[in-house]
């Protein structure tokens, strides 16, 4: 995987000293207790100088942003990170950002759109299948709906489950 991806996102300030409110977009938010830095959209950078956990967010005091002013600036940027220091997943795993934007077919080879997104559903993930002039089409993330995944050959094979109209 290349570039950067999502992780996080500064929803407010915290206090008065500068410290931010992060909500993480990440299946593992524990990792960004060990980051040394934070990138911004925009290519800023911010040293972290403390992180951690409170009430389902993260909160980070960073050596330049020291006031509320400045962390209310900061509201609404995304966080990155950098793709290349991801950990490698065991087989038949895959980071959503691998998967944007990939042809997805039905099990009789008819294109039915593209992967748009992952949504959490606490038991399993559902994956959002992008269908040009319709609605999107929602299939489960099991094996019995999804049959292949080819990143490099550039595609997804899914069987519809019985629900769906796009049949």
């Amino acid at each position: 995987m290349k570039g950067e991806i999502v992780i996080g996102k500064v929803v407010a300030p915290h206090g008065v000293r500068g410290d931010i409110r992060i909500m993480p977009l990440t299946e593992r938010p524990e990792r960004f207790l060990d980051f040394r830095e934070l990138l911004l959209e925009g290519g800023r950078k911010l040293t972290v100088l403390n992180m951690r956990f409170h009430k389902r967010m993260l909160l980070a005091s960073t050596k330049e942003i020291t006031s509320m002013d400045q962390a209310e600036l900061l509201r609404g940027k995304k966080i990155f990170i950098d793709a290349e220091i991801l950990p490698e997943l065991e087989e038949d795993r895959y980071y959503v950002a691998d998967l944007i934007g990939l042809p997805v077919f039905d099990d009789t080879g008819k294109e039915l759109g593209t992967f748009k997104d992952t949504i959490s559903t606490g038991s399993n993930g559902v994956y959002v299948i992008s269908v040009p002039n319709a609605n999107d089409i929602l299939i489960p993330a099991l094996k019995i709906y999804i049959k292949e995944i080819d990143i490099t050959g550039g595609g997804i094979v899914v069987k519809l489950p019985e629900w769906t109209d796009d049949k």
